[in-house]
């Protein structure tokens, strides 16, 4: 078993080496979707002795099979968006304060305190379904703000402009966090000048408007809301950990979290900074699952550990991987 504190106490890249082979080992004995695709890969647990050694499962496991070490019991199973007839993925956790403690420590990290804010959530899409981990994350960041004002608004958006008003008319600092088509709309139907509110986006249309490039969403933003930058959150239904950007589409993670590239032809290639390729993610506080996940975004990692997120694969299923059926 990992002693979870070690994973949010990391602190240096060495500390971040030594869990995550940590992590491996045990994910590689316990995680049995886990060890039969690093087998196939010719991986063991005894021939990783370095990071760029350690195999990352395609994102597509979770939509096939039970990603979950041994014979765990999951307490919440959180599952993906789809349109209809499309599998989703499924995200078992056995330990949900685990997910709490990540989050938590996360929004600290790049946020300070929780209690500071008043936090508004415009997430329709996400509200409109059962199983979004952003919902969960959302409502207990509502629910530790402690503020009264604090809450979802699903559809009325006048309602939240009046919120707004008066939040900003008594200077507290507030967060408004949003899915993209539900922020366009408030900022299009509205004309507001936010001082004191941090904009937060989650990306995704939903299939409720065009698809469109980061840097015209955010302008469209920042002119309809009055704000100098758009801020985003980067997480999804596998992970337990989320990274954010405080602007200019630029994410950083905490310490227990870090994006890799590889090549889009050939998987096992990593990329240089500054080159676009697949994203992989560690999460190390997905220590019950699997911490090593390969994605579906395109991006590129710069030498201070940012990174940038350019779009999707064109394909549904990643490239260069025929290891999906056992």
């Amino acid at each position: 078993m990992i002693n979870t504190s070690s994973i949010f106490s990391i602190q240096t890249p060495t500390a971040f080496k030594n869990v995550c082979l940590e992590v491996f080992k045990y994910q590689y004995e316990h995680t049995i979707v886990y060890q039969r695709f690093c087998n196939l890969l010719g991986v063991s647990k005894k021939s990783v002795k370095e990071l760029s050694q350690i195999p990352y499962l395609p994102i597509e496991f979770f939509k096939k099979q039970k990603v979950l070490v041994g014979n765990a019991e999951a307490q919440l199973v959180f599952s993906s968006s789809g349109t209809t007839g499309q599998q989703t993925s499924k995200h078992y956790v056995p330990d949900i304060k685990l997910y709490q403690e990540s989050y938590l420590k996360g929004f600290y990290f790049f946020y300070n305190n929780i209690e500071d804010y008043c936090v508004l959530a415009l997430l329709p899409a996400y509200l409109e379904r059962k199983g979004s981990s952003l919902v969960y994350m959302v409502n207990d960041l509502i629910q530790k703000s402690k503020h009264p004002q604090s809450g979802f608004y699903l559809n009325d958006l006048k309602a939240l402009v009046n919120t707004l008003k008066v939040l900003e008319s008594k200077k507290q600092k507030t967060l408004l966090i949003g899915v993209s088509f539900a922020l366009l709309d408030l900022a299009e139907q509205f004309s507001l000048k936010l001082k004191y509110t941090t904009v937060m986006e989650t990306g995704g249309m939903k299939g409720r408007r065009k698809e469109m490039i980061r840097q015209e969403l955010h302008q469209q933003l920042q002119n309809g809301l009055g704000v100098n930058e758009i801020h985003s959150e980067y997480g999804m239904t596998e992970l337990l950990s989320q990274a954010y950007s405080m602007g200019n589409g630029v994410f950083t993670c905490p310490p227990w979290m870090r994006i890799t590239t590889r090549n889009t032809e050939n998987p096992l290639e990593p990329v240089p900074f500054g080159k676009t390729g697949g994203i992989n993610v560690i999460d190390l506080a997905n220590v019950h699952s699997c911490s090593f996940i390969a994605t579906q975004d395109l991006g590129k990692i710069f030498e201070n550990q940012s990174f940038e997120i350019l779009g999707r694969f064109d394909h549904s299923d990643i490239r260069g991987c025929n290891l999906m059926v056992f």
